[in-house]
């Protein structure tokens, strides 16, 4: 459970939230920072906008959070009884008043006759906040194209938090409900983010996975550029791009990620995104690259003593025992084997695949000499994968073409 108070100091009394943030869902996107402001609208009894002023504080108690303080009312942003035909209404806390001219939009709930305000969002006098939040909950009932075609267009917002949140919509979304959108997009607009030096790095992965879905082959060297230049600030987003390098030119865009998974030289953060790279296209774009195209991909990942734990990991779970010699020769690599996490993903490996297959003499033999030095690791990780494969879900599998 995490804590996240979003505002100033001055507001900290009133708006701090306990929650824990979903799984990110949209492969391209990173995680997101957060609930997406609609849900935590359906969440809250009311909602206000507008002027803090008239703060007071408990003469009984100073220095606390108990007290008054007004607040002037622009907009009711989700209605309540309470606030009916108000001008102004009275927040039970006192928040020092602060010099600068902002304005707070502010979450309440109603527990027991008693109101709770318990988030806050700091805003200029200018913002857009409002019309963004009634806005996102008048498209919050329709279909998902129609709600994250309103989000797109406030992803490079002025306002971080109304930004931040547009992403987040995209971040908790399934790449099925992304993919049935892409088409809808400005193609050109996503473009001109993906080349804009102020874009945040965090945002070019979604957005080049979303150019990839344009069907523009003449932007595939574009996106192409943008990973090769000497300035780039992609490797966080490395693996969207990579993603819509490959969905606008299959063979030069699959040449190049082999060209990354071969260099023992990247960073663990290039490989770790041609690694998500290549679990996109096994899971959600099968119709893309080969069975074998794939396998060569993961194959190549193992020889990284650095991250072979996930490929090894990866080829479990998609029941891909082809790969069962590679994997297995990594135990007498000293290069991997010194590596705790990386012996631990081979046991694991050798034990499903010699469960799924009771021929499979060399997975069998590698988890009995194990288990002859460390009986209880061994016990350990049987109890450990029974339980996964118990709630795993079918694994998803690529044409063999």
């Amino acid at each position: 459970m995490l804590l996240r108070c979003l505002v100033p100091t001055a507001l900290a009394a009133v708006v701090c939230l306990s929650f824990t943030p979903p799984a990110a869902a949209c492969p391209g996107c990173g995680p997101p920072s957060g609930q997406t402001l609609t849900n935590e609208v359906a969440q809250a009894d009311f909602i206000l906008y507008g002027t803090l002023s008239n703060a007071k504080p408990d003469p009984k108690d100073p220095g606390s959070t108990k007290g008054t303080t007004d607040i002037t009312i622009d907009s009711v942003v989700k209605e309540h009884a309470l606030v009916k035909d108000k001008k102004v209404f009275t927040i039970p806390r006192f928040v020092p008043p602060d010099p600068k001219p902002f304005k707070y939009m502010v979450f309440f709930n109603v527990v027991n006759g008693d109101v709770d305000p318990y988030r806050g969002v700091v805003v200029g006098t200018d913002s857009k906040l409002p019309e963004y939040v009634k806005g996102a909950l008048a498209v919050k009932q329709k279909d998902v194209t129609t709600r994250l075609r309103y989000f797109f267009d406030y992803l490079e917002s002025n306002e971080i938090e109304i930004s931040g949140d547009a992403y987040n919509e995209f971040a908790v979304a399934t790449y099925q409900e992304v993919k049935e959108l892409a088409p809808k997009l400005p193609f050109e607009t996503l473009m001109k983010w993906l080349k804009d030096p102020n874009t945040r790095s965090s945002r070019l992965g979604l957005y080049g996975m979303l150019v990839g879905h344009s069907g523009k082959a003449e932007y595939a060297k574009e996106v192409r550029a943008l990973i090769d230049a000497p300035e780039s600030k992609s490797s966080s987003g490395l693996d969207g791009l990579l993603m819509g390098y490959i969905l606008l030119d299959k063979k030069n865009g699959y040449d190049y990620l082999m060209k990354l998974v071969a260099d023992k030289d990247k960073e663990f953060l290039i490989k770790h995104s041609a690694l998500k790279t290549l679990r996109f296209f096994w899971e959600y774009r099968p119709d893309v690259l080969t069975r074998k195209q794939l396998l060569d991909g993961m194959s190549a990942l193992l020889d990284h003593p650095d991250i072979a734990d996930m490929p090894i990991d990866d080829l479990r779970k998609w029941k891909a025992w082809e790969l069962n010699d590679a994997v297995l020769k990594l135990a007498d690599k000293e290069s991997h084997n010194t590596l705790p996490i990386n012996r631990r993903a081979i046991l694991k490996f050798a034990l499903a695949a010699s469960w799924a297959d009771p021929k499979n003499t060399a997975a069998a033999a590698h988890v009995e000499k194990v288990r002859k030095d460390q009986p209880d690791r061994v016990q350990q990780v049987e109890d450990l994968l029974k339980d996964e494969m118990k709630v795993a879900p079918k694994p998803p599998e690529p044409p063999k073409k």
